[in-house]
């Protein structure tokens, strides 16, 4: 089963992805779950399969997609995950590289991410993302996969010039996390490690490797994490990049505005956005403050 969340005539809702359009889950449970996030928490996520075989509402068409969780509680990102990435960037620590990227630089399937104004080093960095569904603390390895509700696809992009020993500068701007196109179920998935994934910009290949090559592998990584922090249902670990980044490259390779950029995982979903300049703009915070 795939859900999207998307908005449909200025409506934000979600549901379930079919080859011929959606099933709107929203227009039915929204007086109970407002959002995918809400029914995740709720734990009835396989509830809705009983929708499933319905009439769909509307095509993708009429859609547009947001990023698959909206406002998780925390989304947590693995770096330096693969084999090839660490040789490129000289890693040796064998601890888990971990940051974190906020919710509000996320953005959805078929949107723009937004090349920052502010630099030259725009870098594409395509991932496998989990989105969890049972919350817990300490979970050990045995245990992990049973907390997933699903895996997504994910461009984690880099800003890298505001990117140096800390990577939180350089994760959180403005639409730089495309997030989609939607939630594929656990059960869709036979084996989170052996799956193919490639990230194309302007249609060539610029990473390809399989997930089995993961340093830490998805059970050790929600193991760790918990450890030290609770995890929620709705919660996002993004697993790591391959190797082939843009910084990297002789020369560097960096996304321009005009750039198509792809992430394909199979069994899982092919994320798709086009790259735009960030407008100049001035915000100015006009509310009262708090004394």
């Amino acid at each position: 089963m795939k859900i999207a969340s998307y908005l449909h005539q200025g409506v934000r809702s979600y549901g379930i992805v079919k080859t011929d359009g959606i099933i709107d889950l929203g227009s039915r449970l929204c007086h109970r779950y407002a959002d995918l996030k809400s029914l995740l928490v709720a734990g009835e996520l396989a509830t809705v399969r009983s929708y499933s075989e319905e009439k769909i509402d509307f095509t993708t068409q009429e859609i547009d997609y947001l990023p698959v969780i909206e406002n998780p509680g925390k989304i947590l990102c693995a770096g330096m995950n693969y084999a090839e990435k660490r040789q490129e960037f000289g890693q040796t620590d064998p601890a888990p590289t971990l940051f974190i990227r906020f919710a509000d630089s996320q953005t959805g399937h078929n949107t723009r991410l937004l090349k920052p104004y502010d630099s030259d080093q725009f870098d594409y960095e395509g991932e496998l993302a989990i989105i969890i569904g049972t919350a817990g603390r300490h979970i050990s390895q045995a245990d992990a996969l049973s907390h997933i509700a699903g895996y997504s696809c994910y461009m984690d992009a880099s800003v890298r010039d505001w990117q140096h020993a800390w990577f939180t500068a350089g994760k959180n701007w403005r639409n730089t996390g495309g997030f989609g196109p939607y939630l594929t179920t656990s059960d869709e998935i036979d084996n989170p490690h052996n799956l193919m994934l490639r990230t194309r910009l302007n249609g060539t290949i610029v990473q390809q490797d399989n997930t089995c090559n993961m340093i830490h592998s998805i059970p050790y990584l929600i193991e760790y994490i918990s450890t030290f922090t609770r995890i929620s249902a709705g919660d996002v670990i993004i697993t790591g990049s391959p190797g082939g980044t843009g910084k990297m490259r002789r020369p560097p390779l960096f996304m321009q505005p005009g750039d198509r950029i792809e992430v394909d995982i199979e069994q899982v979903g092919h994320l798709i956005n086009t790259v735009a300049e960030e407008p100049v703009v001035s915000e100015v915070f006009t509310g009262q403050r708090s004394i």
